[in-house]
């Protein structure tokens, strides 16, 4: 039943978060378009009024003509729509997620011994304080070098830096999909943090300045608008860290977190020429293709360096059967189920046995194997997502020995 409840709500906390992220992401890269796309006014009464750009567009049967106060309006509306609830929820259902998914479950989906052997106390204790230090360190990279010279290529610099340092530690850390998910949930903390923190106090102050009728300093409006620069860039590489732990080749690569800190890269670079190219067509930059062009050649590079190696008929045999003590992993004839079946008590009964089956599965039997062979191979030996962060130690030789059974047609006495 416990199962039950928690595979329930990992799906809605998912489905919510799915939904407020799309609504946050949305409005991001809307009105970081808008920016790059504003033309200065051309009617008189509109600069009479302060407006410093416009953009007319049509969309939905319609004409829409929205304009941007470079500092503030000769008057506040009545109505004054705020964009943060699309970051608070999406932060909000996500740490639910992380909480379900992995904390909760600390020893069996955040920890993997053979990296690091801590008690589940810890290793959460260490996950949350990613957030909290990244945020830290951000914040401080950016208060002290953003307004200076050249200071957003510095915090550029300097942020790449620490996810590089974050990710090296959180692979080195905790299990290889946990990692993934850590790093992304940091870069996206950091994200709603800008938001709370720094552009909506600082929409406050403005809109406080305009009622008490005082000079309004346009510092609070460059401030919030870098920091929403910011989280445009980080959104793809956020994205990315999110949907890899479907994907076990990149996780559990032996070098997973220069595959992560690669794919991160290209995503940022990918988004850079989208946020350039709109200001490309007005004739306020270069042509921002080599972004793309780099972001596209470093993944191209990343699936080319991680393609798996050939491997000859025999070789995975060659090694033994492991645990199993059967030398039919030695041969080329299909191994007995009972080699099998020494692979399975040893490495798959503790989950999916007499006692406990998670998700539903048991394969302690002839029959039962039989059934679910395909799952079997499917998430032992293409995958390798079983065992869960190979708490059992299940050996390469054994995987060799499941993918041989499999592919003899799964024989069972």
């Amino acid at each position: 039943m416990e199962s039950y409840v928690l595979d329930w709500a990992n799906l809605l906390l998912r489905w919510v978060h799915v939904i407020t992220a799309i609504a946050w992401i949305g409005s991001s890269f809307y009105f970081v378009f808008l920016d790059s796309s504003l033309t200065p006014p051309e009617d008189e009464d509109l600069k009479k009024q302060g407006v410093s750009g416009e953009l007319w567009a049509v969309h939905g049967g319609g004409f829409y003509h929205p304009v941007k106060f470079a500092v503030s309006p000769p008057q506040l509306p009545k109505h004054l729509h705020w964009f943060f609830w699309e970051s608070y929820s999406t932060w909000i259902s996500g740490f639910a997620l992380f909480t379900v998914s992995y904390l909760y479950s600390a020893s069996t989906y955040l920890i993997d011994k053979s990296r690091m052997d801590w008690a589940p106390a810890t290793a959460i204790v260490v996950a949350l304080a990613f957030f909290v230090v990244f945020w830290l360190l951000y914040d401080a990279v950016c208060r002290i070098f953003g307004q200076r010279k050249n200071g957003d290529a510095i915090v550029g610099a300097l942020v790449f830096v620490l996810v590089c340092v974050a990710s090296w530690l959180a692979c080195h850390w905790f299990a290889g999909r946990a990692a993934f998910l850590l790093v992304g949930a940091m870069i996206a903390t950091a994200m709603s943090a800008n938001v709370f923190f720094w552009i909506i106090p600082g929409q406050r102050t403005v809109i406080s300045q305009i009622k008490a009728g005082q000079p309004v300093d346009p510092i609070h409006g460059q401030r919030g608008k870098q920091r929403s620069v910011h989280n445009t860039y980080f959104t793809l590489p956020v994205i990315f860290a999110m949907l890899s732990n479907h994907y076990s080749f990149t996780w559990s690569h032996p070098h997973n977190w220069l595959v992560l800190i690669l794919m991160m890269f290209a995503g940022a670079a990918i988004r850079q020429f989208f946020v350039m190219r709109h200001g490309y067509k007005l004739g306020r930059n270069g042509n921002p293709l080599p972004y793309a062009l780099a972001g596209v050649a470093v993944i191209v590079g990343a699936v080319v360096w991680m393609r798996p190696a050939p491997v000859p008929p025999l070789a995975a045999g060659a090694v033994g059967a492991g645990a199993s003590g059967s030398n039919s992993a030695g041969s080329a004839a299909p191994p007995d189920y009972k080699s099998v079946q020494a692979v399975l008590e040893q490495r798959c009964y503790l989950c999916h046995g007499a006692q406990v089956q998670m998700k539903n599965l048991r394969v302690d039997s002839a029959d039962s194997a039989k059934q679910h062979a395909q799952a079997i191979y499917q998430q032992v030996v293409v995958t390798k997502l079983m065992p869960m962060n190979n708490a059992t130690g299940i050996t390469d030789a054994e995987r060799a020995l499941i993918s041989r059974w499999f592919e003899a047609g799964a024989p069972v006495p």
